[in-house]
């Protein structure tokens, strides 16, 4: 099959989240599976510094705005991409989404119409590349507007709809679909529109030949309050094409055999060389340098989301364990100014790192005994993945992918060497800080810990299984087209 990848962000070009690994490491699979797969990215201005070997492919127009469309290859692999070069929407300083002062750009709704207005363009193989597409394949509210766009011609291809996080939503003003000249029926409860406003994301809801998210359990969640955000009924009502594929991961890239970033390497079979990686980040991040304690790390954004609340809640009777907590991330001013305030506070068991950093992320799944997960809700959740596959325990909540993919530790999941981490039982700071204890107590009995860290690590979450899955579903969104 010929299959159109399009999304906002992909590793290793450009990256805010799990979107990006995503987009980054499926198509990979799909193309060991034979299949043509491209990607479509708007060429970003940090995107265009890291990349070589582009030439312009085609052009067209949208807007005002001529667009070129260049082609490269993902780093690394034959996976073609093309960018949407539009300099005036594209060629800018940070992130994707917002400015440096972290506010979302004012004509975002313009950039990414515009964005979805040239994948609509190749998907109709109007730019001759003589590559007739079968299925394209959006992803988050950014693509949303393509099914819908694409539904009004009759030899379409087939559409498939990924939510990776259904808080995002792309919820514009109603003149902004004026203004963006948008065609007039799609302005209904039944298109675009949102309780009077132009909602991105129901283009893909409500038009695409099939739906997924990115774990079983987010796709039972979504259907209703109060992880639908509104949009549950609908939802509920397209089930039948709507499923879950829980995310794969790049285990190249996510390997503490071969990982090029760690102190020292190890396996399942050299696990005690792990606290070698552990007295390293101790000394670089000015910890107490001491190998027996437990270290927890957290790798993330710092939003409500992601249990920050939770956390805050529980650091005073954390504070009184013996335990050492690192974090990485970057996100709403309070969380990063509590925790740099906690960190210098606790200098001996706190340290703090604001923004992004993909090699201290893979130094800490190294480093740490335990991975703090504890959110309110998640699509799937990468890091738990990773920390699995590095002997890293994670201690998570009961929700999304996070539920399909950790399995709790109790008397009987440790006798039958099926568990692989610790799970809050309610999503209250009381619970995180019994699940602490809990995950303590058995780190104490050293035996007992080893065998829950090789449990984790010969778990799969490669993309493997989960590219099969994918593909069955492009054959599925085909199939609804005849």
């Amino acid at each position: 099959m010929n299959v159109l990848f399009v999304s906002s962000e992909v590793y290793p070009l450009i990256k805010t989240g799990g979107l990006a690994d995503v987009s980054g490491s499926l198509p990979r699979a799909l193309l060991q599976l034979k299949q043509d797969v491209r990607i479509l990215v708007p060429a970003y201005q940090s995107l265009l510094a890291k990349v070589t070997n582009v030439r312009e492919v085609a052009h067209t127009q949208h807007y005002g705005y001529g667009v070129r469309i260049l082609q490269t290859t993902l780093p690394s692999s034959r996976v073609k991409v093309l960018l949407v070069d539009c300099p005036a929407l594209f060629e800018r300083p940070g992130n994707p989404y917002l400015d440096s002062t972290g506010v979302e750009w004012q004509d975002n709704a313009l950039r990414f119409a515009l964005f979805c207005q040239v994948a609509v363009d190749v998907a109709l193989n109007r730019l001759a590349f003589d590559w007739p597409v079968d299925v394209v394949h959006c992803n988050d509210w950014q693509s949303g507007l393509v099914p819908a766009l694409l539904s009004r011609f009759e030899n379409r291809p087939a559409t498939v709809f990924t939510i990776h996080n259904l808080a995002y939503q792309g919820l514009y003003p109603k003149q902004t679909f004026v203004d963006l000249g948008l065609p007039a029926e799609l302005w209904s409860m039944h298109g675009v529109e949102f309780h009077d406003y132009f909602s991105f994301i129901k283009g893909g809801l409500n038009f695409a030949d099939r739906l997924n998210t990115v774990s079983p359990q987010y796709a039972t969640e979504i259907q209703a309050e109060p992880f639908g955000f509104g949009l549950q009924d609908l939802l509920l009502h397209r089930s039948s094409q709507l499923s879950g594929i829980l995310n794969g991961i790049d285990t190249d890239v996510w390997n503490p055999g071969r990982d090029a970033y760690l102190v020292q390497k190890y396996n399942s079979r050299s696990l005690s060389k792990k606290t070698i990686n552990k007295l390293a980040l101790q000394k670089q991040l000015a910890l107490k340098q001491d190998g027996e304690i437990p270290m927890i790390g957290l790798i993330s954004r710092l939003v409500e989301q992601k249990g920050l609340d939770l956390i805050l809640d529980s650091m005073p009777e954390l504070l009184n364990m013996p335990l050492q907590l690192v974090f990485l991330g970057s996100g709403e001013a309070f969380y990063q100014l509590e925790l740099k305030r906690l960190a210098a506070a606790n200098p001996d068991s706190i340290a703090v790192h604001i923004g992004y950093d993909e090699k201290l992320s893979h130094q800490m799944e190294a480093a740490c005994d335990l991975y703090l997960m504890p959110s309110l809700f998640e699509p799937c959740g990468l890091n738990q993945l990773y920390s699995l596959r590095y002997g890293t325990i994670p201690l998570v909540t009961e929700v999304g992918g996070l539920a399909d993919s950790v399995v709790s530790y109790t008397e009987e999941s440790a006798a039958n060497h099926t568990a692989t981490g610790f799970v809050l039982k309610t999503a209250t700071a009381s619970a995180l800080v019994e699940a602490v204890k809990r995950a303590l107590d058995v780190y104490a009995q050293k035996e007992k810990w080893k065998q829950l860290q090789l449990n984790a690590m010969q778990q799969d979450f490669s993309w493997q299984a989960s590219a099969q899955a994918y593909l069955r579903l492009y054959q599925q969104a085909m199939l609804d087209t005849e």
